[in-house]
Protein backbone atom coordinates (compact mmCIF):
# COMPACT_ATOMS: atom_id res chain seq x y z
CA UNK A 1 0.00 0.00 0.00
CA UNK A 2 2.76 2.29 0.96
CA UNK A 3 4.59 1.57 -2.18
CA UNK A 4 1.51 2.13 -4.22
CA UNK A 5 0.76 5.36 -2.37
CA UNK A 6 4.25 6.60 -2.88
CA UNK A 7 4.10 6.00 -6.56
CA UNK A 8 0.86 7.71 -6.88
CA UNK A 9 2.20 10.71 -5.07
CA UNK A 10 5.28 10.92 -7.28
CA UNK A 11 3.20 10.45 -10.32
CA UNK A 12 0.81 13.12 -9.15
CA UNK A 13 3.68 15.55 -8.61
CA UNK A 14 5.06 14.82 -12.04
CA UNK A 15 1.64 15.22 -13.61
CA UNK A 16 1.12 18.59 -11.91
CA UNK A 17 4.41 19.87 -13.16
CA UNK A 18 3.58 18.77 -16.68
CA UNK A 19 0.20 20.44 -16.47
CA UNK A 20 1.77 23.71 -15.35
CA UNK A 21 4.22 23.59 -18.20
CA UNK A 22 1.48 22.78 -20.66
CA UNK A 23 -0.68 25.67 -19.39
CA UNK A 24 2.19 28.16 -19.89
CA UNK A 25 2.82 27.05 -23.43
CA UNK A 26 -0.91 27.14 -24.22
CA UNK A 27 -1.25 30.70 -22.93
CA UNK A 28 1.62 31.87 -25.12
CA UNK A 29 0.08 30.25 -28.15
CA UNK A 30 -3.32 31.79 -27.35
CA UNK A 31 -1.77 35.22 -27.04
CA UNK A 32 -0.02 34.83 -30.36
CA UNK A 33 -3.14 33.50 -32.00
CA UNK A 34 -5.30 36.35 -30.65
CA UNK A 35 -6.41 38.60 -33.61
CA UNK A 36 -6.47 41.66 -31.41
CA UNK A 37 -2.86 41.18 -30.62
CA UNK A 38 -2.16 40.74 -34.30
CA UNK A 39 -3.91 44.06 -35.09
CA UNK A 40 -2.06 45.82 -32.30
CA UNK A 41 1.24 44.47 -33.53
CA UNK A 42 0.43 45.63 -37.05
CA UNK A 43 -0.50 49.09 -35.80
CA UNK A 44 2.76 49.25 -33.86
CA UNK A 45 4.62 48.27 -36.99
CA UNK A 46 2.84 50.93 -39.02
CA UNK A 47 3.50 53.49 -36.32
CA UNK A 48 7.13 52.66 -36.22
CA UNK A 49 7.51 52.89 -39.98
CA UNK A 50 6.34 56.53 -40.33
CA UNK A 51 8.67 57.51 -37.54
CA UNK A 52 11.52 56.07 -39.51
CA UNK A 53 10.39 57.75 -42.71
CA UNK A 54 9.94 61.08 -40.90
CA UNK A 55 13.46 60.88 -39.66
CA UNK A 56 14.63 60.15 -43.17
CA UNK A 57 12.70 63.20 -44.48
CA UNK A 58 13.98 65.52 -41.76
CA UNK A 59 17.61 64.65 -42.40
CA UNK A 60 17.78 65.92 -46.01
CA UNK A 61 15.92 69.12 -45.00
CA UNK A 62 18.58 69.83 -42.39
CA UNK A 63 21.29 69.19 -44.95
CA UNK A 64 19.63 71.59 -47.40
CA UNK A 65 19.38 74.31 -44.75
CA UNK A 66 23.05 73.96 -43.93
CA UNK A 67 23.91 74.18 -47.62
CA UNK A 68 21.76 77.31 -47.98
CA UNK A 69 23.49 78.96 -45.03
CA UNK A 70 26.93 78.01 -46.30
CA UNK A 71 26.18 79.28 -49.81
CA UNK A 72 24.27 82.36 -48.54
CA UNK A 73 21.33 81.49 -50.77
CA UNK A 74 18.43 83.99 -50.84
CA UNK A 75 15.16 83.11 -49.11
CA UNK A 76 13.25 80.47 -51.13
CA UNK A 77 10.22 81.81 -52.98
CA UNK A 78 6.78 80.22 -52.56
CA UNK A 79 6.55 77.79 -55.45
CA UNK A 80 3.33 75.99 -54.50
CA UNK A 81 5.10 72.73 -53.75
CA UNK A 82 7.00 72.06 -50.55
CA UNK A 83 9.70 70.92 -50.67
CA UNK A 84 10.66 72.28 -54.10
CA UNK A 85 11.40 69.82 -56.86
CA UNK A 86 14.80 69.60 -58.49
CA UNK A 87 13.34 71.17 -61.63
CA UNK A 88 11.95 74.21 -59.79
CA UNK A 89 12.44 77.26 -62.03
CA UNK A 90 12.65 79.76 -59.16
CA UNK A 91 15.24 77.68 -57.36
CA UNK A 92 17.33 77.52 -60.54
CA UNK A 93 17.04 81.31 -60.98
CA UNK A 94 18.19 81.83 -57.39
CA UNK A 95 21.19 79.57 -57.97
CA UNK A 96 22.08 81.46 -61.17
CA UNK A 97 21.96 84.78 -59.30
CA UNK A 98 24.18 83.31 -56.61
CA UNK A 99 26.67 82.13 -59.22
CA UNK A 100 26.70 85.59 -60.78
CA UNK A 101 27.38 87.20 -57.42
CA UNK A 102 30.22 84.76 -56.76
CA UNK A 103 31.68 85.45 -60.22
CA UNK A 104 31.39 89.21 -59.68
CA UNK A 105 33.19 88.93 -56.35
CA UNK A 106 35.94 86.85 -57.95
CA UNK A 107 36.23 89.35 -60.80
CA UNK A 108 36.51 92.27 -58.36
CA UNK A 109 39.16 90.40 -56.39
CA UNK A 110 41.13 89.74 -59.58
CA UNK A 111 40.74 93.39 -60.56
CA UNK A 112 42.16 94.52 -57.22
CA UNK A 113 45.11 92.18 -57.69
CA UNK A 114 45.66 93.60 -61.18
CA UNK A 115 45.56 97.15 -59.81
CA UNK A 116 48.18 96.24 -57.25
CA UNK A 117 50.28 94.52 -59.88
CA UNK A 118 50.05 97.27 -62.52
CA UNK A 119 53.02 97.55 -64.77
CA UNK A 120 55.65 100.11 -63.90
CA UNK A 121 57.54 102.03 -66.58
CA UNK A 122 60.92 103.71 -66.38
CA UNK A 123 60.16 107.24 -67.58
CA UNK A 124 62.47 109.99 -68.83
CA UNK A 125 61.27 113.59 -69.22
CA UNK A 126 62.38 115.19 -72.49
CA UNK A 127 61.95 118.83 -73.49
CA UNK A 128 62.38 119.99 -77.09
CA UNK A 129 64.43 123.17 -77.12
CA UNK A 130 62.64 125.05 -79.90
CA UNK A 131 59.01 124.64 -78.87
CA UNK A 132 59.76 124.06 -75.14
CA UNK A 133 57.21 121.23 -75.10
CA UNK A 134 57.69 118.43 -72.55
CA UNK A 135 56.92 114.77 -73.03
CA UNK A 136 57.48 111.40 -71.33
CA UNK A 137 59.51 108.66 -73.00
CA UNK A 138 60.25 105.10 -71.91
CA UNK A 139 63.83 104.15 -71.08
CA UNK A 140 64.63 100.75 -72.61
CA UNK A 141 68.36 100.60 -71.81
CA UNK A 142 70.53 100.76 -68.68
CA UNK A 143 72.23 104.06 -69.53
CA UNK A 144 72.33 106.72 -66.80
CA UNK A 145 70.63 109.98 -67.82
CA UNK A 146 71.12 113.24 -65.92
CA UNK A 147 69.27 116.54 -66.11
CA UNK A 148 70.81 118.66 -68.86
CA UNK A 149 71.85 115.73 -71.07
CA UNK A 150 70.55 115.32 -74.58
CA UNK A 151 68.89 112.16 -75.85
CA UNK A 152 67.67 110.90 -79.21
CA UNK A 153 64.03 109.77 -79.04
CA UNK A 154 61.45 108.33 -81.38
CA UNK A 155 58.50 110.64 -82.12
CA UNK A 156 55.61 110.84 -84.55
CA UNK A 157 57.82 112.99 -86.81
CA UNK A 158 60.68 110.51 -86.66
CA UNK A 159 63.94 110.76 -84.72
CA UNK A 160 64.31 113.91 -82.63
CA UNK A 161 66.86 115.16 -80.13
CA UNK A 162 65.73 116.70 -76.85
CA UNK A 163 66.98 117.94 -73.52
CA UNK A 164 66.50 115.88 -70.35
CA UNK A 165 64.56 117.94 -67.79
CA UNK A 166 63.51 115.07 -65.49
CA UNK A 167 65.77 112.23 -64.33
CA UNK A 168 64.54 108.65 -64.94
CA UNK A 169 61.98 107.36 -62.45
CA UNK A 170 59.41 104.56 -62.20
CA UNK A 171 55.78 105.48 -62.88
CA UNK A 172 52.57 103.46 -63.03
CA UNK A 173 50.51 103.17 -66.16
CA UNK A 174 47.55 104.97 -64.51
CA UNK A 175 49.48 108.26 -64.61
CA UNK A 176 50.71 107.85 -68.21
CA UNK A 177 49.26 108.06 -71.69
CA UNK A 178 50.07 104.79 -73.42
CA UNK A 179 51.69 103.73 -75.68
CA UNK A 180 54.99 105.42 -74.90
CA UNK A 181 57.69 106.16 -77.41
CA UNK A 182 61.14 104.80 -76.53
CA UNK A 183 64.41 106.59 -75.88
CA UNK A 184 66.75 105.45 -78.66
CA UNK A 185 70.07 106.46 -77.15
CA UNK A 186 71.95 109.05 -75.21
CA UNK A 187 73.17 111.81 -77.53
CA UNK A 188 76.75 111.32 -78.68
CA UNK A 189 79.23 114.00 -79.63
CA UNK A 190 78.21 113.54 -83.28
CA UNK A 191 74.53 113.98 -82.39
CA UNK A 192 75.24 117.20 -80.50
CA UNK A 193 77.31 118.55 -83.38
CA UNK A 194 74.56 117.70 -85.86
CA UNK A 195 71.99 119.46 -83.67
CA UNK A 196 74.09 122.64 -83.55
CA UNK A 197 74.57 122.66 -87.32
CA UNK A 198 70.81 122.21 -87.81
CA UNK A 199 70.14 125.17 -85.51
CA UNK A 200 72.50 127.36 -87.56
CA UNK A 201 70.87 126.26 -90.81
CA UNK A 202 67.41 126.88 -89.31
CA UNK A 203 68.37 130.50 -88.54
CA UNK A 204 69.36 131.03 -92.16
CA UNK A 205 66.10 129.42 -93.30
CA UNK A 206 64.24 131.78 -90.96
CA UNK A 207 65.74 134.82 -92.64
CA UNK A 208 64.86 133.46 -96.07
CA UNK A 209 61.30 132.75 -94.92
CA UNK A 210 60.83 136.33 -93.67
CA UNK A 211 61.99 137.68 -97.03
CA UNK A 212 59.56 135.46 -98.93
CA UNK A 213 56.68 136.47 -96.64
CA UNK A 214 57.37 140.13 -97.41
CA UNK A 215 57.57 139.30 -101.09
CA UNK A 216 54.12 137.63 -101.09
CA UNK A 217 52.73 140.34 -98.75
CA UNK A 218 51.15 137.87 -96.33
CA UNK A 219 49.76 139.16 -92.97
CA UNK A 220 51.73 136.72 -90.86
CA UNK A 221 54.61 136.89 -88.38
CA UNK A 222 57.34 134.25 -88.56
CA UNK A 223 58.36 133.21 -85.04
CA UNK A 224 60.80 130.29 -85.36
CA UNK A 225 62.12 127.70 -87.79
CA UNK A 226 63.51 124.21 -87.17
CA UNK A 227 64.70 121.14 -89.05
CA UNK A 228 63.80 117.65 -87.93
CA UNK A 229 66.79 115.68 -86.64
CA UNK A 230 66.97 113.54 -89.79
CA UNK A 231 66.63 116.72 -91.91
CA UNK A 232 63.61 115.37 -93.77
CA UNK A 233 61.31 118.30 -92.97
CA UNK A 234 61.59 122.07 -92.43
CA UNK A 235 58.97 123.59 -90.10
CA UNK A 236 58.02 127.30 -89.94
CA UNK A 237 56.11 128.55 -86.87
CA UNK A 238 54.07 131.72 -87.43
CA UNK A 239 51.29 133.77 -85.87
CA UNK A 240 48.38 135.43 -87.65
CA UNK A 241 44.98 136.84 -86.79
CA UNK A 242 43.08 134.57 -89.14
CA UNK A 243 43.51 131.97 -91.85
CA UNK A 244 46.07 132.67 -94.56
CA UNK A 245 46.47 131.26 -98.06
CA UNK A 246 50.20 130.45 -98.18
CA UNK A 247 50.21 127.85 -100.95
CA UNK A 248 52.43 129.91 -103.25
CA UNK A 249 54.84 130.57 -100.38
CA UNK A 250 55.16 126.84 -99.65
CA UNK A 251 55.89 126.06 -103.30
CA UNK A 252 58.64 128.65 -103.46
CA UNK A 253 60.23 127.49 -100.19
CA UNK A 254 60.14 123.86 -101.37
CA UNK A 255 62.02 124.76 -104.55
CA UNK A 256 64.67 126.60 -102.50
CA UNK A 257 65.32 124.01 -99.77
CA UNK A 258 64.23 120.91 -101.71
CA UNK A 259 62.61 119.49 -98.59
CA UNK A 260 59.14 118.91 -97.27
CA UNK A 261 57.90 122.29 -95.95
CA UNK A 262 55.40 122.67 -93.12
CA UNK A 263 53.92 126.01 -91.98
CA UNK A 264 52.35 125.73 -88.52
CA UNK A 265 50.20 128.49 -87.04
CA UNK A 266 50.56 129.02 -83.27
CA UNK A 267 48.97 131.30 -80.66
CA UNK A 268 50.43 134.29 -78.84
CA UNK A 269 51.08 132.22 -75.71
CA UNK A 270 53.11 129.70 -77.71
CA UNK A 271 54.96 132.61 -79.27
CA UNK A 272 55.93 133.94 -75.84
CA UNK A 273 57.07 130.48 -74.80
CA UNK A 274 59.29 130.05 -77.88
CA UNK A 275 60.83 133.53 -77.79
CA UNK A 276 61.14 133.78 -74.00
CA UNK A 277 61.12 136.87 -71.80
CA UNK A 278 60.93 138.07 -68.20
CA UNK A 279 57.68 138.48 -66.30
CA UNK A 280 56.61 141.37 -64.06
CA UNK A 281 58.01 139.34 -61.13
CA UNK A 282 61.52 139.57 -62.62
CA UNK A 283 61.79 135.85 -63.36
CA UNK A 284 61.67 133.94 -66.62
CA UNK A 285 58.20 133.24 -67.95
CA UNK A 286 56.42 130.32 -66.31
CA UNK A 287 55.33 128.97 -69.71
CA UNK A 288 58.97 128.66 -70.74
CA UNK A 289 60.11 127.07 -67.47
CA UNK A 290 57.51 124.42 -66.64
CA UNK A 291 53.98 125.05 -68.03
CA UNK A 292 53.25 122.45 -70.70
CA UNK A 293 49.53 123.03 -71.27
CA UNK A 294 47.80 126.40 -71.09
CA UNK A 295 44.70 126.63 -68.90
CA UNK A 296 42.03 129.28 -69.29
CA UNK A 297 42.36 132.33 -67.02
CA UNK A 298 39.27 134.48 -66.38
CA UNK A 299 38.69 138.04 -65.19
CA UNK A 300 36.60 136.60 -62.34
CA UNK A 301 39.75 134.99 -60.91
CA UNK A 302 41.49 138.36 -60.71
CA UNK A 303 38.41 140.03 -59.24
CA UNK A 304 37.97 137.38 -56.51
CA UNK A 305 41.61 137.87 -55.50
CA UNK A 306 41.11 141.60 -55.11
CA UNK A 307 43.42 142.57 -57.98
CA UNK A 308 43.06 145.92 -59.73
CA UNK A 309 41.42 145.26 -63.10
CA UNK A 310 44.00 147.11 -65.16
CA UNK A 311 45.15 145.41 -68.40
CA UNK A 312 48.70 146.70 -68.01
CA UNK A 313 49.00 145.11 -64.55
CA UNK A 314 47.26 141.79 -64.99
CA UNK A 315 48.45 140.88 -68.51
CA UNK A 316 51.68 139.05 -69.34
CA UNK A 317 54.24 139.31 -72.12
CA UNK A 318 51.86 137.51 -74.48
CA UNK A 319 49.10 140.11 -73.97
CA UNK A 320 46.82 137.62 -72.20
CA UNK A 321 45.96 137.38 -68.51
CA UNK A 322 48.82 136.28 -66.29
CA UNK A 323 48.98 132.50 -65.85
CA UNK A 324 49.93 132.99 -62.19
CA UNK A 325 46.46 134.41 -61.46
CA UNK A 326 45.15 130.85 -61.47
CA UNK A 327 47.74 129.48 -59.02
CA UNK A 328 46.00 130.67 -55.84
CA UNK A 329 42.48 131.08 -57.17
CA UNK A 330 41.07 127.93 -55.57
CA UNK A 331 42.26 129.04 -52.13
CA UNK A 332 40.54 132.41 -52.59
CA UNK A 333 37.37 130.76 -53.92
CA UNK A 334 37.15 128.46 -50.87
CA UNK A 335 37.85 131.33 -48.46
CA UNK A 336 35.25 133.62 -50.08
CA UNK A 337 32.49 131.10 -49.36
CA UNK A 338 32.95 131.89 -45.66
CA UNK A 339 32.82 135.68 -46.17
CA UNK A 340 30.03 138.13 -47.00
CA UNK A 341 30.05 139.82 -50.37
CA UNK A 342 31.04 143.42 -51.05
CA UNK A 343 28.26 145.83 -50.11
CA UNK A 344 26.32 143.29 -48.06
CA UNK A 345 24.75 144.36 -44.77
CA UNK A 346 26.11 142.55 -41.71
CA UNK A 347 25.32 142.59 -38.00
CA UNK A 348 28.01 143.91 -35.64
CA UNK A 349 26.68 143.32 -32.16
CA UNK A 350 23.49 145.39 -31.84
CA UNK A 351 24.29 147.61 -34.85
CA UNK A 352 24.50 147.08 -38.56
CA UNK A 353 27.18 147.83 -41.11
CA UNK A 354 28.05 147.57 -44.78
CA UNK A 355 31.04 145.56 -46.04
CA UNK A 356 33.51 147.77 -47.93
CA UNK A 357 36.55 145.49 -48.00
CA UNK A 358 37.39 141.78 -47.72
CA UNK A 359 40.60 139.92 -46.98
CA UNK A 360 39.48 136.29 -47.39
CA UNK A 361 42.80 134.56 -46.68
CA UNK A 362 43.39 136.41 -43.38
CA UNK A 363 39.64 136.28 -42.56
CA UNK A 364 39.00 139.92 -41.70
CA UNK A 365 36.69 142.59 -43.12
CA UNK A 366 36.42 146.34 -43.42
CA UNK A 367 32.90 147.31 -42.34
CA UNK A 368 31.28 150.77 -42.40
CA UNK A 369 29.40 150.54 -39.07
CA UNK A 370 26.51 152.92 -38.39
CA UNK A 371 27.55 155.67 -36.00
CA UNK A 372 31.13 154.38 -35.68
CA UNK A 373 32.60 154.66 -39.15
CA UNK A 374 34.89 152.22 -40.91
CA UNK A 375 36.21 149.41 -38.73
CA UNK A 376 38.43 146.42 -39.24
CA UNK A 377 36.70 143.33 -37.84
CA UNK A 378 37.48 139.65 -37.79
CA UNK A 379 35.12 137.30 -39.55
CA UNK A 380 33.88 135.76 -36.30
CA UNK A 381 32.87 139.21 -34.97
CA UNK A 382 30.10 139.70 -37.53
CA UNK A 383 27.00 137.72 -38.53
CA UNK A 384 25.36 137.69 -41.96
CA UNK A 385 23.12 135.71 -44.29
CA UNK A 386 25.39 133.13 -45.94
CA UNK A 387 22.87 132.16 -48.63
CA UNK A 388 22.54 135.76 -49.76
CA UNK A 389 26.33 136.13 -49.77
CA UNK A 390 26.77 133.11 -52.04
CA UNK A 391 24.12 134.37 -54.44
CA UNK A 392 25.83 137.74 -54.67
CA UNK A 393 29.23 136.09 -55.20
CA UNK A 394 27.85 134.11 -58.14
CA UNK A 395 25.69 136.83 -59.71
CA UNK A 396 28.11 139.71 -59.38
CA UNK A 397 28.04 141.89 -62.49
CA UNK A 398 31.15 142.95 -64.35
CA UNK A 399 32.44 146.45 -63.91
CA UNK A 400 33.27 148.62 -66.97
CA UNK A 401 36.97 147.89 -66.41
CA UNK A 402 36.28 144.17 -66.47
CA UNK A 403 34.25 144.48 -69.64
CA UNK A 404 37.09 146.44 -71.28
CA UNK A 405 39.60 143.76 -70.26
CA UNK A 406 37.46 140.90 -71.54
CA UNK A 407 39.77 140.35 -74.52
CA UNK A 408 42.59 139.37 -72.18
CA UNK A 409 40.88 136.11 -71.24
CA UNK A 410 42.56 133.00 -72.60
CA UNK A 411 40.35 130.63 -74.53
Amino acid sequence: MNKSNKMTIEEKMAMRLKEKNNKGTQKKEIINENPKNKIESKENKTKSKPEVTRKEIIKPEKVEKVCEEDLAMPAPAVCGTEPCDENCAKQKAAKEELNREILDEEWEAEKKVEEVEKKQYKILGIMFEITRKRYYFEVVDDVDYAIGDRAVVDTARGKEIGLVYMAPKMMGEESLVLPLKPVIRKATAGDNQQFETLKAEAEKANNIGKEKIKKHELPMKLVATEFTFDKSKLIFYFTAEGRIDFRNLVKELATIFKLRIELRQIGVRDEARILGSLGICGKELCCRIYINKFDSVLIKMARDQGLVINPSKISGACGRLLCCIKYEYQQYADALLKCPSMGQTVNVGNTKGRVVGINPLNEYLYVDVEGKGRMRLNLDEVSFDKKEARKQHKSKKKTPEEAAAKGLEAK
